[in-house]
């Protein structure tokens, strides 16, 4: 204790951080909700690598989802436990919120029956803010918080371990596996796959669903009346829906790689507009540490961000990918007919058979 308040003299003092023991509670919120978002990629990883396996016109995607680096997993969950313990809560409950109103919008304008896998993806850092906030939020001033988040740590330590090793057998084992049908996992995989969006959907409808009921409290305890709440909120809500709507709009049209990072600075700086205005100075550094943490969720996951927005083009335009191969039968008949049968002996048996059709 004496070497941590000899550090606290000299280290700079982060709203979300006292250097103690609530350094170490943060650290294990940071490293649970880096969990959380492994865990989201690796399912992701392994639902579009199966569904590629099934296409035989996509097995060039295939590969490069099997060529990912294994390491990267683990630098991965490194970076993101640190950015996730040294942003703030009021930077991290806005991003959560945020996330949710561009959810909505975006499910909203979507065709019925229609399905964006961009959006698993795209929720990668909100989701971990959303851990930190709701972890926060329900352990606040509870008298065994630490011992609580180390049970906390233990599952999610669980779960992402088991994932990943489930994750690197199928790349590696599941082609051999499904069709020799003498492995347990590949076989109850090779059911059961299709329910992997059904699965993360409903996490992530429950995880938001507590996260910003968690960002709206921990928000308002940092006010002394409501006209100071009234006076936070109204500009913020304001702006922010219609930034969501343009940006939405915006992607729906370009919905290319370089749209997604261009949303991501523009949400970002109207945020820190927003906090210039009405927040503190540390919320400011805040906004740059998350701009970094969204920028490197995104780029770890191009690979599969690529994979879905095909998947979501093939989607929107069935008609486009069903005319490509149509006219090569016909091709291929004509010149196997000419080949195979002379001219006059071909026209003969479609006169008789357009005969027997009329009697």
């Amino acid at each position: 204790m004496l070497c941590l308040e000899f550090l606290a003299s000299w280290l700079p003092g982060f709203p979300s951080l006292a250097w103690g023991s609530t350094l170490t509670d943060s650290l294990l919120q940071g490293l649970i909700g880096a969990c959380a978002v492994s865990v989201l990629c690796s399912l992701v990883k392994i639902h579009l690598y199966i569904q590629c396996l099934n296409d035989p016109d996509r097995q060039t995607e295939k590969e490069s989802i099997r060529s990912q680096w294994s390491l990267l997993d683990h630098m991965h969950l490194f970076l993101l436990t640190l950015i996730f313990m040294v942003v703030g809560y009021r930077v991290a409950a806005l991003v959560v919120l945020e996330f949710s109103l561009r959810a909505v919008s975006m499910l909203l304008s979507q065709n019925k029956g229609a399905h964006s896998s961009q959006l698993y993806l795209l929720c990668q850092y909100s989701l971990g803010c959303g851990i930190s906030c709701s972890l926060s939020y329900l352990l606040e001033g509870a008298p065994h918080r630490t011992c609580n988040l180390i049970l906390s740590l233990g599952l999610a330590g669980f779960l992402t371990c088991y994932v990943w090793r489930l994750a690197r057998h199928v790349c590696t084992m599941y082609e051999l596996h499904s069709k020799e049908r003498y492995c347990g996992v590949c076989i109850f995989l090779l059911t059961t796959w299709h329910g992997i969006p059904t699965l993360l959907c409903n996490a992530l409808k429950i995880t938001f669903a507590v996260a910003d009921l968690a960002a709206v409290a921990l928000i308002n305890q940092d006010f002394l009346s409501t006209s100071e709440a009234i006076r936070f909120w109204t500009p913020l809500t304001i702006c922010y829906t219609l930034l969501v709507i343009y940006m939405q709009e915006e992607q729906r049209q370009n919905p290319s790689q370089q749209m997604i990072y261009q949303t991501v600075f523009v949400r970002m700086g109207g945020l820190l507009i927003l906090l210039m205005t009405v927040g503190r100075w540390m919320d400011i550094v805040n906004i740059f540490i998350s701009l970094v943490g969204e920028i490197w969720c995104l780029v770890r996951a191009g690979i599969m961000l690529d994979v879905c927005r095909a998947q979501d083009f093939s989607q929107k335009f069935p008609e486009s990918s069903s005319r490509q191969p149509q006219p090569r039968p016909e091709v291929h008949g004509r010149k196997s007919s000419s080949v195979t049968e002379p001219s006059g002996e071909r026209s003969a048996p479609r006169g008789e058979e357009g005969a027997a059709a009329f009697q």
